[in-house]
């Protein structure tokens, strides 16, 4: 493998409370270091209608349940209608248990 950013697109799910609705997110890792960083945009109006404040869970391809968080702080209606939610794993120590966790990556890696 070489030294380089990859990215790859999945589908999931966000659950906020308890309430799920249907997302896509992008994983991209720098290879050689298993660490993945998650990004997903979701809509304002439904994360405040749902008590969001700060963070949320990915439910991804796989099922693997992924804390996601809003980095500016608690979120309020004057913020942009897309809020950007963002994690980072580095959980996996081998590709084996990246690809097992990361489906979507397989044939990018």
């Amino acid at each position: 493998m070489e030294n380089h950013i990859v990215k790859a697109d999945g589908n999931g799910a966000i659950d906020v409370n308890g309430q799920v609705s249907p997302v896509t997110y992008t994983v991209s890792l720098k290879e050689h270091s298993y660490k993945v960083d998650i990004r997903l945009m979701a809509p304002r109006d439904w994360l405040l209608e749902r008590g969001f404040e700060r963070d949320a869970v990915l439910v991804s391809q796989s099922g693997a349940r992924i804390p996601v968080y809003h980095d500016s702080g608690r979120l309020d209606p004057t913020d942009t209608i897309s809020i950007e939610l963002t994690a980072r794993d580095d959980s996996c120590t081998s590709e084996v248990a990246l690809m097992r966790k990361y489906p979507e990556l397989d044939g990018v890696v």
